[in-house]
């Protein structure tokens, strides 16, 4: 048998045309940078992956506000992905690591042509370190959809205060158009639309901090430091409050799984009385919305899914896509802004503590996971 690379650059040029049809879906985005780091003269043939490019819109700036600011800021559509380092097939993978944030074309001007043209690489910045190229050839990579960021030359003014930005296009095809843009800050909700391109107050919320701010199917979902919860619509932004379930002073948290359902998690202390908080007893309640009824329902399983919360918002990937043994497991939920060193919490954790409850999500002690960095990457290490 011939130990000598094909030639591909010998492929006709009729099936070169044919591959990236197939390679549309956001899942084969860097089997599509694969191939254009195959061959120069392959470039034009594989177009860039418009789900790697970072759409941007052009605003005024909002740091001022109520008063009008002449300065522009830019939101930015971010793709975000998980990085898993693939273990060597002889090795236990006592160790796993991840690297979960946003990435984009690299435009720098130190950007590096690489020697090998098998070569992929994305570059790495991990706080405290140089950056580092990572041969994407040894991860495994997850799309986990969209977080949009804000960038403004007035940055320093409005950081303090900044809790958040999401968008909604008002076509359906959501490329150009109209669109809408809900901006959590301070104490409170900014709306901008594109008809009118000046920020104004959202009214008719509740008049408390708003703790999260996500879109799904469509709309804002918006939730207060009291626990409620409400429906924007992006049209008419008419508000409409979600019935809440039994209150708990919790932490809430909202999660999208695609377009297929929307997660509440309330993170919250059952001994609220205790003198001293001990976050090994934390305990979570998780629901899912009923958008028909226009009610949560509480649920014990999450299927194959893992919830991660905290840094670059709250995602959701799939466990199937995962091997065996790399430390993530389906029907969990990873915080990532309550310490160094966390663990999953799974439903059901018998903690051999008589005062527990056994009906809820609790921290497990199964997987120790240790944050090695959270910016510009969030940088994880799991003991598998």
């Amino acid at each position: 048998m011939s130990s000598k690379m094909p030639d591909w650059s010998q492929l006709p040029v009729e099936l070169l045309h044919l591959i990236p049809k197939n390679l549309e879906d956001e899942d084969y985005c860097f089997d599509v940078v694969h191939a254009r780091s195959v061959f120069r003269s392959w470039r034009s043939l594989f177009p860039f992956p418009s789900y790697l490019l970072r759409q941007s819109y052009s605003l005024p700036s909002f740091a001022d506000f109520p008063l009008e600011n002449k300065d522009l800021c830019t939101l930015k559509k971010v793709p975000l992905f998980l990085f898993r380092l693939r273990a060597p097939p002889a090795s236990a993978a006592l160790l796993s690591k991840y690297f979960l944030g946003g990435i984009g074309r690299d435009e720098s001007e130190d950007h590096m042509e690489l020697q090998s043209p098998l070569q992929c690489s994305v570059k790495v910045k991990i706080r405290g370190s140089e950056p580092t190229l990572i041969n994407i050839l040894d991860y495994q990579i997850i799309p986990l959809g969209y977080q949009y960021r804000m960038i403004g030359s007035d940055h320093e003014k409005w950081i303090k205060y900044f809790r958040g930005v999401v968008f909604l296009p008002l076509n359906k095809e959501g490329e150009g158009g109209e669109f809408v843009v809900l901006l959590n800050y301070s104490d409170i909700l900014l709306v901008l639309t594109s008809a009118e391109m000046r920020w104004k107050r959202l009214t008719n919320v509740p008049d408390y901090q708003c703790m999260d701010l996500v879109t799904f199917r469509g709309r804002f979902y918006a939730a207060f430091l009291t626990g409620k919860i409400v429906v924007i619509d992006p049209y008419s932004l008419e508000v409409t409050p979600l019935m809440p379930l039994q209150p708990l002073r919790s932490s809430d948290h909202l999660i999208p799984s695609g377009n297929d359902e929307l997660f509440l998690v309330e993170h919250f202390n059952p001994f609220p009385e205790a003198d001293e908080l001990d976050f090994s007893k934390l305990a979570c309640r998780v629901s899912r919305l009923d958008e028909e009824a226009g009610k949560w329902v509480e649920v014990s399983d999450l299927g194959d899914r893992v919830l991660f919360i905290g840094h670059f918002g709250n995602v959701c990937c799939s466990a199937k896509e995962l091997p065996d043994g790399c430390g993530v497991s389906g029907n969990s939920i990873l915080f990532t802004n309550i310490g160094n060193v966390t663990f999953a919490y799974k439903y059901g954790v018998q903690t051999g503590r008589a005062e527990d409850v056994f009906n809820t999500w609790r921290s497990s002690t199964q997987n120790r996971v240790t944050i090695l960095s959270t910016s510009p990457v969030l940088a994880l290490r799991l003991e598998c």
